[in-house]
């Protein structure tokens, strides 16, 4: 052998191999250190990404929640405008000035269609305690039990919401 190279003895090769194990526990902790933190982050992501997502959801209910508080004060007078109109004489519905007061009506109904409040069916329907409002419970020839026979106010929903109950009579 060449004088600068000496043989490595065996106590210098465990030194080496007592080094290398080291390195490769020193290795395997950085892994494991790395694969912690990636976990944390993809946490961390979905936790931001619930959070966004319960906000949209508030942000939507708070909305839905104003609307409903602003048409609940609305309604009634839509109701009374609808009224009103059911109380022209019949002579008088073909006048223009009866007419515009009419495309008012549509106008307002488009209005309340735009915002998505729709009016609860009742006349020919089930009686369902969630949305109807019983006033009058009596025997009604031509009706089935719990079916409804008179609307004596409008009813109205917000999406699935009911915002107001339609007051119904009711046959027993």
């Amino acid at each position: 052998m060449s004088e600068d190279k000496k043989p490595i003895n065996n106590e210098e090769i465990e030194l080496l191999q007592a080094e290398l194990e080291k390195m490769k526990l020193q290795v395997e902790e950085m892994r494991q250190l790395a694969e912690d933190n990636l976990n944390g982050w993809k946490r961390a992501q979905a936790d931001y990404a619930n959070f966004k997502r319960e906000t949209e959801e508030k942000k939507k209910d708070l909305i839905e929640f104003a609307n409903a508080a602003f048409m609940s004060e609305v309604l009634p007078v839509y109701n009374h405008f609808k009224l009103a109109l059911k109380h022209i004489p019949e002579d008088q519905k073909k006048l223009d000035w009866i007419k515009g007061i009419e495309f008012i009506r549509r106008q307002f109904q488009d209005f309340l269609n735009k915002y998505k409040i729709i009016e609860i069916k009742t006349v020919g329907e089930k009686f369902d305690p969630n949305m109807h409002e019983a006033v009058v419970c009596e025997e009604k020839e031509g009706y089935k039990t719990d079916e409804i026979f008179e609307e004596t106010m409008p009813g109205y929903m917000l999406g699935e919401k009911v915002i107001n109950p339609a007051k119904v009579k009711v046959a027993k």
